[in-house]
């Protein structure tokens, strides 16, 4: 993890991402399928709608800037969820209506969909060397996004949603 006494850039983003895991385990374990699926309010999200869509976030995101598939698809987890979307969707700018067929029997499902994309993101971050964050990996933004702002964006993105996956968890179990 250390180079001569420095921590490099990959080494805190694995060990960001690690902590993703974890609370996705936290937020998701024990929970039963009405528990997981239940939505404080109509327009609101569910812990499974939360935790997919992070899931699917980072799947594609991180697919893309490492030129591989996504494990949604490749692992055929699109399949074992079976939801009522198109193939690649990945939650952006659902509708209430949308976020209600993200729906599943087990947080299982959940987890182990997040596992093999964080055994995925791990893989690809590890194998980075500095100069690789320097990389354009998206050109529609201004100023274009490098590979390591994207890296961040996704972490970010990540946190808050699994922050909410965690507080509206909270709140269905004491309601």
């Amino acid at each position: 993890m250390r180079d001569g006494g420095r921590m490099h850039a990959k080494d805190i983003l694995i060990d960001a991402y690690s902590r993703i895991q974890e609370e996705v385990h936290a937020a998701v374990g024990g929970l039963s399928p009405d528990v997981l699926n239940a939505r404080p309010s109509d327009d609101a999200n569910s812990v499974s709608w939360l935790v997919w869509h992070l899931t699917r976030v980072q799947d594609d995101h991180v697919a893309d800037a490492a030129g591989l598939e996504q494990i949604w698809l490749a692992q055929d987890w699109e399949k074992r969820f079976g939801l009522d979307l198109p193939r690649r969707d990945t939650g952006y700018g659902h509708s209430s209506a949308k976020v209600a067929k993200v729906r599943v029997d087990s947080g299982d499902l959940l987890t182990g969909y997040y596992d093999a994309v964080h055994e995925q993101t791990l893989e690809f971050v590890r194998g980075l060397t500095a100069k690789d964050f320097e990389r354009i990996v998206d050109e529609r933004w201004d100023p274009p996004v490098t590979l390591g702002v994207r890296l961040v964006s996704v972490l970010s993105d990540d946190l808050q949603h699994v922050g909410q996956a965690a507080y509206v968890r909270g709140l269905v179990q004491r309601a």
